[in-house]
């Protein structure tokens, strides 16, 4: 109750200082810290937000759709949980403050960069990074790929804003942070951590709009999961095949790859038109494993051998593998779902990878 009166008297003031969802909100370094809660015999941990439901404010405490995502500051969310303290001495950095359909590029690579800077302080011994759910998968495979240390990144959202009845966000962000301070998280990726589970960023994905327990990974299965708030790993640590390191840390954009979801009686054009408006890469939802129209087909062929667009292919389906096509001269996005793959080529792209190399970077995992 101490804690929801807390965000609820907090939000009115938060939602009067908030910026626009559209903006990134917040400066890059603004700081938060409490000297006076520092204990020596605690791990140290940053928090970097960038706003989501987590750091949403409603006009009633049981709204939990249609309210506004980002408007509470990394302050009020460190604060409605003193139980942090119990367990790390913890630090936030505001980043940004928007839903996560307004992550973008700028955002990723100056919250990548952050990150790292703060992952190389021998004193750091891990990041927790707060973030919406709607795109947090795509932002911790981003992470997953361009942040280089053993040391634990979580990331981590809720699925219900901070002002609601029973909100998920202040356990959510508690599990968090003990699993970046725990020795046992160590060489494991980015993790995500929802709804007392651990997952890892390459394979954990959203399956449910509403519901608590809604990230998962099918096939791959979990990490581990919280037991009174501690993280208990059913596996030694170990790194997901496939997964590397793109060295970001002097960009300043990334080559734009739009996603086509494939369907009956698709048009051709579509494809087509993302190239002419500048994507240097597509990524397609197939149907299946991986199917397209036939017109659709013939369209990708002239794209990718007339305009040189490094076309990838994966599912719009929940699991499975797509392999590469060579007589369209696509690439099988394997069991990457569609938003990791296209994160997946973009910095492949960025990296200047040849085609033969970024064939391979999709499929040598497997093969």
């Amino acid at each position: 109750m101490q804690t929801r009166n807390l965000f609820l008297a907090a939000s009115q003031l938060a939602l009067g200082l908030a910026a626009p969802a559209s903006m990134p909100g917040f400066p890059a370094h603004r700081l938060s810290t409490r000297e006076t809660h520092f204990n020596a015999s605690l791990p140290n941990i940053t928090i970097f937000a960038t706003g989501g439901t987590i750091a949403g404010s409603a006009s009633s405490n049981a709204q939990t759709t249609g309210y506004q995502a980002g408007a509470l500051g990394v302050d009020i969310l460190i604060d409605a949980v003193p139980e942090l303290w119990n367990v790390s001495n913890v630090k936030g950095v505001q980043v940004a403050n928007v839903d996560s359909g307004s992550i973008n590029p700028e955002i990723l690579l100056n919250l990548t960069r952050l990150v790292q800077e703060a992952l190389d302080d021998p004193y750091c011994q891990g990041a927790v990074v707060t973030h919406g759910t709607d795109t947090t998968e795509e932002s911790a495979f981003f992470l997953d790929l361009t942040v280089k240390s053993e040391k634990p990144v979580v990331v981590v959202g809720a699925m219900r804003p901070a002002t609601a009845i029973s909100a998920d966000g202040p356990i959510n962000l508690l599990e968090a942070v003990t699993l970046a301070g725990n020795p046992n998280a160590k060489g494991r990726g980015t993790m995500i951590v929802l709804n007392d589970r651990i997952g890892s960023a390459f394979y954990t994905t959203k399956t449910h709009s509403n519901s608590l327990d809604t990230f998962k990974a099918v096939e791959q299965g979990y990490l581990g999961f919280f037991l009174d708030i501690k993280p208990i790993f059913y596996y030694p640590a170990v790194l997901p095949y496939g997964r590397v390191y793109f060295n970001v840390s002097e960009a300043t954009e990334l080559p734009e790859v739009d996603i086509l979801f494939g369907h009956q009686a698709l048009q051709p054009a579509l494809a087509t038109a993302a190239v002419e408006a500048g994507a240097k890469g597509l990524v397609l939802a197939g149907m299946g494993a991986g199917g397209w129209t036939t017109p659709g087909r013939d369209t990708l062929k002239k794209l990718a051998e007339e305009h040189d667009t490094q076309i990838v292919v994966s599912s719009r389906t929940m699991g499975g593998f797509v392999e590469d096509d060579d007589a369209l001269n696509t690439y099988g996005g394997w069991n990457l779902n569609p938003q990791k793959s296209r994160i997946m080529l973009q910095l492949a792209l960025y990296a200047g990878y040849t085609s033969e190399q970024i064939k391979t970077l999709f499929k040598f995992a497997y093969y």
